[in-house]
């Protein structure tokens, strides 16, 4: 009996310590082994320090190169596997036989990859990792590496989710969807990302049309239609979801339209993706040549204000262009309206003086909030010693600090403050010298 079960756990170890080749496809599934056998130890023990020497030494310290891309892509570390671990059971328990059909998946991903070169043939490498995270994500990627978080994305609607918190109400209903059926989809949706220009994504449109040419290009190459319920609700709604996005297309923060649950007025999530790809759909219907504008979309620099205003205005998705709705999104974001102590630039501030008050042209989110350096840099930074908060009416907020006499003082009230409705502050500059007394 001990002989047998030896032999199954070998066979289980190989398994998972190799990777599959498809054609000129590279598949990688040895991080899933290297999890369960970590597993294992780890529920074999409630000494916290075994368990955090078991996920180092069987798990992270034999990952992967795709195991330590989507640790630095979200931010994992062996805490955040442990914690997993401990807290959630039975979802592990339910979902461990699914992540173990991992390898299965590699002849039909290597069959719509090759769909997708068909439709774009200047396709680079890029290798497929089935690896497990911690419940922060089912697909991302990292420069020439697809990264699949298989404990989400080989989930399906028998997973027991019951463990998990309030918060996570968006994975319970993810799950039910079944998104095993899609991980196909799932791959040549990231594969796509892997072909991208990854500049510097700098506002809601940028991000809007980076998801949506991901989505548009895998919808077209492999033939699928999109499983999201964002595109779906989209196009049921889309005058008014248009409308409502091209007020806030210009925004620093991506709001409610990407990557969480926060409340909306159309009550569904990621609608930024089906902006996106209404966006792309719009453009390659009125192309000419349409394996050209595939190759434009996939190459599009987003890091480049005029060549993405450029492909969003020839879409014709937009009533407007996207300059003119810039400088509507400018006049409509909140201002800081003054400093209650004293006026910009004075030169006779009390160094005695130990609270500041700045108030605000709209109701603030009192949620976000950031200070960066003033043009003069470190050596004139006026450090907050203490934040103490919004007002009532979430019209002002005040800090404490701590000043000498006879110093010119900078800081900058940052764009991570936001109005009530997530539309990012005009940076504000508060530039002062204290008096000799």
């Amino acid at each position: 009996m001990i002989m047998k079960a030896i032999i199954v756990a070998v066979i289980f170890l190989l398994t998972f310590t190799k990777a599959f080749s498809q054609g000129n496809l590279n598949i990688v599934t040895v991080d899933i082994g290297n999890f369960w056998q970590a597993y294992d130890s780890i529920t074999a023990t409630e000494d916290s320090a075994s368990q955090y020497g078991y996920i180092n030494k069987l798990f992270i310290e034999k990952g992967s190169p795709g195991l330590r891309a989507i640790m630095k892509v979200k931010g994992y570390t062996a805490k955040s596997y442990v914690d997993a671990i401990n807290q959630y059971p039975l979802f592990w328990n339910s979902i461990r036989e699914n992540t173990l059909k991992a390898n299965s998946f590699a002849k039909e991903i290597e069959t719509e990859v090759s769909k997708l070169r068909v439709i774009y043939p200047d396709l680079k490498p890029a290798s497929i990792f089935f690896t497990i995270g911690a419940l922060e994500t089912g697909g991302t990627f990292l420069e020439d590496k697809v990264l699949i978080g298989s404990e989400i994305a080989l989930a399906d609607r028998n997973v027991v989710t019951r463990e998990f918190p309030s918060t996570s109400g968006n994975l319970t209903s993810h799950f039910k969807s079944d998104p095993i059926d899609i991980v196909v989809f799932t791959n040549i949706h990231e594969y796509v990302h892997t072909q991208q220009k990854t500049t510097e994504r700098t506002n809601l449109l940028a991000q809007t049309v980076f998801e949506g040419v991901a989505e548009f290009v895998a919808v077209t190459a492999t033939g699928l239609t999109s499983t999201l319920p964002a595109i779906s609700y989209g196009k049921e709604n889309e005058d008014r979801v248009r409308e409502r996005f091209s007020e806030e297309m210009h925004n620093l923060h991506t709001g409610f339209w990407f990557y969480n649950n926060n409340s909306n007025e159309f009550n569904t999530r990621d609608l930024g993706y089906y902006v996106g790809f209404a966006i792309c759909e719009k453009y390659y219907q009125q192309a000419h040549d349409k394996k050209l504008a595939l190759k434009e979309m996939i190459e599009l620099d987003y890091g480049i204000e005029t060549e993405l205003s450029r492909f969003v205005d020839r879409s014709g998705y937009f009533t407007s262009s996207v300059a003119e709705l810039e400088k509507k999104f400018e006049k409509s974001r909140p201002t800081v309206t003054r400093i209650s102590q004293f006026k910009s630039k004075d030169r006779k501030v009390s160094p005695s003086l130990t609270t500041i008050t700045v108030e605000f042209s709209t109701e603030m989110d009192d949620r976000h909030r950031n200070f960066e350096l003033g043009p003069l840099g470190m050596g004139n930074i006026m450090r907050v010693k203490k934040f103490n908060g919004f007002s009532q009416d979430k019209k002002s907020v005040s800090f404490e600090v701590e000043l000498k006499p006879n110093h010119h003082y900078q800081l900058v009230i940052g764009s991570n403050f936001r109005s009530k409705n997530g539309i990012a502050l005009k940076p504000y500059l508060i530039d002062f010298t204290t008096s000799s007394k």
